[in-house]
Order: structure tokens, then sequence, then C-alpha cells
């Protein structure tokens, strides 16, 4: 359903057990660009009209999914900040095609394992977070997450053949368990 070519390691729940403000701050920022990244799309093909409506719907769940974290941060007496962003974003996105249609394709594909990564740890922190808050936090948010998976994966097919795309898709994920493995950044939430 995922895509996903690994799983979450056990290590990465327990350093975010132990640094969950720092992980909250990190989701808010994670929200805000997701939301940014919906937007780009919707500029960059606006001559796709499924994909600018479907950008327009993600753009407003993942800004109402901004505020929400922003409110839950409030209420835990967190102040929203800048954090120098993980690697995890900025590696997928070294991997992005620069001709179209690869182009398009890439990048819906890589915002879709995005997604699909935030939907496996949100499944996560939903069943085993010890703060039953969040946890159902997270519960709540896992649906939207694995609806934006499959909507990125639906919409890069409208760039290419799907047996090409569905290919593609095999090599980033491959490629996102790489960099997911390789990772050093301190606990976040795509770390």
């Amino acid at each position: 359903m995922l895509n996903l070519h690994s799983a979450t390691s056990p290590r990465w729940l327990a350093q975010i057990e132990e640094n969950l403000d720092l992980v909250l701050i990190d989701h808010a920022h994670c929200e805000k660009k997701a939301a940014g990244t919906a937007l780009n799309l919707l500029f960059a093909y606006v001559e796709n009209e499924p994909l600018c409506r479907a950008m327009t719907d993600i753009v407003h769940e993942e800004l109402e999914h901004f505020h929400m974290v922003l409110d839950l941060l409030r209420r835990r007496g967190v102040r929203f900040r800048r954090l120098p962003p993980s690697k995890y974003g900025r590696r997928l996105a070294e991997l992005v095609r620069k001709l179209e249609p690869q182009r398009a394709i890439d990048r819906l594909l890589v915002a879709g394992l995005i997604e699909a990564r935030s939907c496996e740890r949100f499944g996560l922190l939903r069943d085993r977070l010890s703060d039953r808050e969040l946890a159902d936090f997270y519960g709540g948010l896992f649906e939207s997450e694995a609806r934006h998976h499959a909507t990125y994966v639906q919409l890069a097919k409208s760039f290419g053949d799907e047996r090409a795309v569905k290919s593609r898709l095999e090599e980033l994920a491959a490629a996102e368990a790489e960099i997911l493995a390789a990772s050093d950044d301190p606990p976040r939430m795509h770390s």
C-alpha cells in the first residue's frame, strides 16, 4: 500500500519518546513544507486540471494540520521555532530528474514517498506512544497521509506509462530506504 522498502527502526521510536517537543516542532515544519510542495506542484503543472484540484485539496489539508500541530505546541507550552532541516528531504529531492515529464513523475513520487513514510510513522506513534494525547493525535492524521501518498502516485501516472512510473517508484523507494538507513540527523519525523 505505501510502497516503502524498509520499516522504521525501533531505535527511531525510542529516540522520539525522549524528544517529543523537538519532534512536534519538526512535525509542524513538515506540514508547512508539505503544503508548499503541493502549492509548487500546482503552479508547475497548471495545465493538468486533476493535479491542480488535488493539490488545492492537499494544500488546504496540510495547512490545517500545520495549525493543529501549532495548537498542540501551544497547549503543551512549547515554543515553535526554526530548526535546521533534516537531510532526508534534500537527499530525496536530489534524485529528481531534470527533464520533463520525468521531472514531474519524480517530484510526485518523492512527495508520495514522504507522505508514505509519514503515514507509517504516524501509525507507529499511534500504536506505541505512552503519551495518549499524542498517540490519538497521530492516529487522527494517519488516514490523510495514506490518501496523500495514493494521490501523488496516481497523479504521477498521468505523466507517463504506468509500468515506467511503477518501476521508478520502486527505484525511488529503494533510495529512500537507503537515505533513511544512513541518516545521522537528530530525532525528527523523517530521520
